[in-house]
């Protein structure tokens, strides 16, 4: 039992870690396999392209090459560590284990310059872990949510204060403490939104996406409401979601992910995995939602077919709700969300398994949505701002988007609904981004990781 413990904890964790050892060997070839490219291949998109995501880990060293190479080849499917085993050799998971098990960071500093950029970066807050989500108050102070679940006011004076009265979160793998969201007429109702992954009543190991909505009376939640519960709860550790987004009308969209259930959930809709959600505000149902005369389907229901959507934003002109999503390897997507329509997971999609093995040979087919815009490789997006601020002219109406794996915030330029032109920014920061915002100023905010901390991109004139 202890083993099985750690073995799964440390699954999850697999690629989050680093040795921190520096008079160990950096070559790559090991065991007749050169470890490099194939680490590329394979593990970069979702934990670095320099094993960046193994820091977070400090116990690197309670685990053998031998002990890595095993968690490579049998995965933990509920933690979201995939299965090698049929798809490489023995010695090319040796080779894998050595490199991740010698790898050395010390050449992989990252000197920040944004001497060639056209944008300064300001450290608006320091010192968190990791800042899923955050929104600004009227009177000009940010609300953060870090994923460990816990939600603080940075005041304009610089004060830092937790914000007391949450529900617990299941803060395990990608779940925790995600979105915040202010109601359109917050001044007027004051109701504030948080989506966050909960802990069932009758498995503690199992949730889902929630999502609850609050008052604010100085640094304390009241009146609080629960307005949406994801169902079935689950024991897997990611796909979560969850992105909200208000649109003109005032009617309330969520995502929530497909769970890692992708043969169980996202094609049916009895269920509230790998879906967009549309609610009223109080989380009651509209009436015209698509599903809210089909018999037993989650009423709830707007589009169905996603993987796992960390964007959700309302054009600032057109009113129409854009969503990007993270693909398997490759396929990442951004699309246009519509009432009633089929985006394809994972009956069609333009990526394979983690593993390089494939589970559909289609990328098309009747009655299901193709993207606007697909990622080959997988950038795995999370976070989505619209420019609707004259402080970027030149970038009036163009799409953000974060990448985790790759580590920038993307510029997206838009004719219409077609992608022309795409410029990466905040590569010289080496970091995560997890959320982007434009706040009240009119300035772009981004929620980093790495350390965590939030920064601002000021124009150069």
């Amino acid at each position: 039992m202890k083993y099985t413990f750690v073995l799964s904890t440390f699954l999850f964790g697999l690629l989050f870690f680093a040795c921190q050892q520096k008079n160990r060997p950096t070559s790559s070839v090991i065991a007749g396999v050169d470890a490099k490219p194939l680490y590329a291949a394979l593990c970069s998109s979702c934990h670095g392209q320099q094993l960046q995501q193994f820091k977070s880990l400090k116990t690197a060293e309670k685990y053998s090459a031998k002990e890595i190479a095993e968690f490579i080849k049998v995965g933990n499917i509920e933690k979201g560590m995939v299965a090698f085993g049929e798809s490489l050799e023995e010695n090319q998971m040796v080779s894998l284990s050595e490199f991740i098990k010698n790898y050395d960071y010390t050449d992989n500093q990252t000197v920040v310059n944004t001497a060639d950029k056209n944008y300064e970066v300001e450290t608006i807050i320091s010192d968190l872990e990791i800042p899923w989500g955050m929104e600004f108050l009227p009177n000009g102070d940010m609300l953060v949510a870090e994923k460990k679940g816990v939600l603080s006011r940075f005041s304009k004076e610089g004060k830092l204060t937790p914000i007391t009265g949450l529900p617990k979160v299941r803060d395990g793998g990608q779940g925790g403490l995600l979105d915040l969201k202010l109601h359109p007429n917050y001044e007027e109702n004051g109701w504030l939104y948080i989506s966050y992954s909960y802990i069932d009543d009758k498995d503690s190991d199992a949730g889902n996406t929630a999502i609850i909505r609050a008052k604010l009376e100085g640094n304390q939640l009241t009146n609080i409401e629960s307005i949406y519960k994801g169902i079935p709860a689950v024991n897997t550790a990611y796909h979560f979601g969850n992105r909200m987004v208000f649109d003109k009308e005032g009617y309330l969209y969520l995502s929530n992910g497909d769970r890692g259930k992708r043969d169980d959930f996202p094609q049916k809709i009895d269920n509230s995995n790998g879906k967009i959600h549309r609610l009223n505000d109080d989380g009651s149902i509209p009436a015209d939602n698509p599903f809210v005369d089909t018999e037993g389907a989650i009423t709830s229901i707007y589009s169905y077919g996603h993987r796992n959507p960390q964007g959700l934003v309302m054009h600032p002109e057109t009113g129409r709700i854009w969503e990007h999503e993270h693909g398997p390897k490759g396929g990442d997507e951004i699309n246009l969300i519509e009432k009633g329509k089929n985006y394809g997971w994972p009956v069609i999609s333009y990526g394979i398994n983690y593993s390089g093995t494939t589970f559909t040979d289609i990328t098309e087919k009747e009655g299901m949505e193709q993207p606007l815009h697909y990622y080959k490789p997988s950038i795995a997006p999370c976070g989505m701002a619209f420019v609707d601020s004259d402080v970027y002219a030149d970038w009036k109406n163009n799409l953000l988007i974060g990448s985790l794996s790759f580590r920038y915030l993307e510029r997206v330029v838009l004719n219409g609904t077609q992608v022309i032109y795409q410029e990466k920014l905040l590569e010289e920061l080496d970091s995560r981004v997890r959320d982007v915002r434009i706040g009240p100023n009119g300035y772009i905010y981004v929620a980093i990781e790495e350390p965590g901390r939030i920064i601002k991109l000021i124009p150069k004139s």
